[in-house]
């Protein structure tokens, strides 16, 4: 006698894709109601303010540090320095800096002209501006971030408020045209998903997160769990940054910056693809079978329920449209935080095909070429395997 049909498994596999959604979504839209808006937050006098180091590593970044040095060296904030290290440019970068530090008090610019054995180059330039800097706290950014004159003032007020170690902005990210919004709200969703950002305080939650774009942190609690000599050799320094600083017991926590806080990430998805191949095998440890369960779970989650519903009949078209609905209501709402149209919710199984994609395309290329070639230099696998955190 036959049991269950393929008409009944199918069923049974949307209706536990469904509950899944419907508890993801309530979690995750009650949490991200949860976080802290920076906007919200009380600015402190300038007597109650510590000094502040603004770290950055560079590497050919002519076309958008300009505009980000314009908008760290303009903060509304008493006492602070900006470390930019220039990891080995071949571009304007060199001259750029050298102008800035030089009509600028708040700016020093260090210059690494060979990465050290055992490091790659981004860990390697902000452990350089680490090693240069004086700040009681440490603020690690990129060289394509805008900051508004309030965001540290803000930031650092929030944290010495609510005792927080660590605090990670998700920045306000520009987009432009269908593809790239498709892509960075589908990247957005998955980012609070993957992170439970409103988990990270809990102490007893593995929860942690790690933005490039910015994170502060208590310069005591940086050098307690290593500084990026932990993460010489991590491709994904910044979420890692955060790893570590969880594990190591510090209070951790993220907050929404709004406009306080900008980025022009990559210009069109071909770049955005591109742009993170480096990215997506590292994130699963350089393991290929975690990326191909993390491929296949993404498939059964985000594309699946959109694909029966034309297609299957009865309970499996019912349980496939209340997945796909949930699915489409919290893509929804993220897009929406991230001003975004909440339109955007209905290109949710567009975005998760090409994650899957751009996650597939980081694995084969990595394995193909045994490393990844990152902005001109090469890192053997074996190598990044071992220096993995």
């Amino acid at each position: 006698m036959q049991f269950l049909t393929p008409h009944l498994a199918l069923a049974a596999l949307l209706a536990a894709v469904a509950c899944l959604w419907l508890v993801v979504t309530t979690r995750t839209w009650l949490g991200i109601d949860r976080l802290p808006r920076l906007a919200d937050a009380a600015p402190l006098p300038d007597e109650a303010l510590p000094f502040v180091s603004l770290l950055v590593s560079a590497r050919d970044e002519a076309e958008k540090m300009p505009a980000a040095l314009r908008s760290m060296l303009a903060l509304d904030y008493p006492a602070y320095e900006v470390i930019s290290v220039d990891d080995r440019s071949t571009d304007a970068t060199p001259q750029i800096l050298r102008e800035f530090s030089a009509a600028c008090k708040h700016l020093r610019a260090i210059r690494v002209d060979a990465l050290p054995p055992g490091w790659l180059g981004k860990p390697h330039g902000l452990q350089t501006a680490y090693e240069n800097s004086r700040g009681e706290w440490l603020v690690f950014t990129d060289a394509d971030v805008r900051f508004h004159p309030d965001v540290l003032r803000r930031a650092v007020s929030l944290a010495i408020e609510r005792r927080w170690d660590h605090l990670t902005l998700f920045p306000q990210m520009e987009m432009a045209g269908f593809w790239e919004k498709t892509l960075l709200t589908y990247f957005s969703l998955g980012g609070f998903l993957y992170s439970r950002a409103w988990k990270i305080p809990e102490r007893d939650s593995s929860a942690y997160a790690g933005v490039g774009a910015f994170q502060l942190l208590r310069r005591s609690a940086y050098e307690a769990v290593g500084t990026h000599r932990r993460l010489a050799l991590e491709v994904v320094d910044d979420m890692k940054l955060g790893k570590i600083v969880k594990d190591g017991g510090y209070v951790s926590c993220v907050a929404l910056p709004g406009d306080l806080l900008g980025l022009r990430w990559y210009s069109g998805a071909a770049n955005i693809i591109r742009g993170t191949e480096k990215n997506f095998f590292a994130a699963a440890g350089f393991s290929l079978g975690r990326a191909m369960g993390q491929i296949g779970f993404v498939l059964l989650a985000s594309v699946l329920p959109f694909l029966a519903l034309p297609f299957a009949g009865g309970w499996a078209r019912w349980f496939a449209g209340i997945a796909a609905a949930a699915a489409a209501l919290l893509h929804a709402r993220v897009a929406h935080v991230v001003r975004a149209s909440p339109l955007y919710g209905l290109t949710h199984p567009l975005g998760a095909l090409l994650v899957c994609f751009m996650s597939a395309r980081s694995a084969a290329v990595t394995l193909w070429q045994k490393g990844i070639y990152w902005r001109g230099t090469f890192y053997p696998l074996d190598q990044l395997r071992r220096g993995s955190v």
